[in-house]
């Protein structure tokens, strides 16, 4: 019983973490030193989605639901829990790529404005 409990906990984990790294450059607009976590986070999210990776948050769930006696599902997290809402059928490496690098073109984006932003601060000019 507590497996699928802590299954279903990293299920709302790993959900977290994807929506960290895709907006938690926004979130640096209010709290700027949250960039120290959100960068390395963005760069493990671009690289498991270029790469076509396994986040390892998916076996674990996986073990987890089968010792609770559930059956595992295959490929990884974003396959079997966003992709049905967000995108459709077939998606290939292409599209896998083309998501990749529009999180990190959104992201920067992001931090250019975050950057421009801390030297218009910091400049004299505007003291």
């Amino acid at each position: 019983m507590w497996e699928r409990w802590l299954a279903d906990v990293i299920v709302i984990l790993h959900l977290g973490f994807v929506l960290f790294v895709i907006f938690g450059g926004l979130l640096c607009f209010k709290w700027p030193r949250l960039a120290w976590m959100h960068l390395p986070a963005l760069v493990w999210g671009v690289t498991v989605e270029i790469n076509g990776w396994i986040c390892p948050l998916t076996p674990l769930e996986n073990e987890l639901r089968r010792r609770a006696g559930e059956g595992g599902y295959g490929g990884g997290f974003v396959e079997h829990y966003i992709m049905p809402v967000l995108y459709p059928p077939g998606l290939d490496v292409k599209w896998q790529w083309s998501l990749g690098i529009a999180l990190a073109a959104g992201n920067l984006i992001v931090y250019g404005l975050l950057w421009r932003r801390a030297c218009r601060r910091s400049s004299p000019l505007s003291r």
